[in-house]
């Protein structure tokens, strides 16, 4: 009886293995087209035309200075700004080639893809 119960369990954690490999697999595969490398990083801004430069400049200064992660993307979703916030995030778009300034929908759409 103790070598029945010690084979149940052990038949009980391997196809619980199995299933947990299977599952990496599936998701290494549906999710294969997302590029892992580097830090994404999402900003929500509303009203901060004084601000926002800065804030982005000095985020990605200190990123290339000290070199720690390799910044791929900076995703800026304006929330319905009333100032001129979408001048300057124009702006720091056309300096930097990895800033994408979204809307929240389409910001909302990319994060799921995610």
């Amino acid at each position: 009886m103790k070598e029945f119960i010690l084979n149940s369990i052990l038949w009980t954690l391997a196809l619980y293995g199995l299933i947990e490999i299977i599952k990496v697999f599936i998701y290494t595969f549906t999710y294969k087209s997302i590029d892992s490398e580097g830090v994404y990083l999402i900003i929500a801004v509303k009203n901060a035309e004084q601000k926002i430069e800065g804030i982005i400049r000095e985020t990605l200064f200190h990123n290339f200075r000290e070199k720690k992660e390799n910044i791929q993307n900076v995703i800026i979703t304006d929330l319905g700004s009333t100032d001129e916030t979408a001048i300057v995030l124009e702006k720091m778009k056309n300096d930097y080639n990895n800033i994408q300034i979204m809307d929240w929908e389409e910001c909302k759409k990319k994060v799921e893809k995610i």
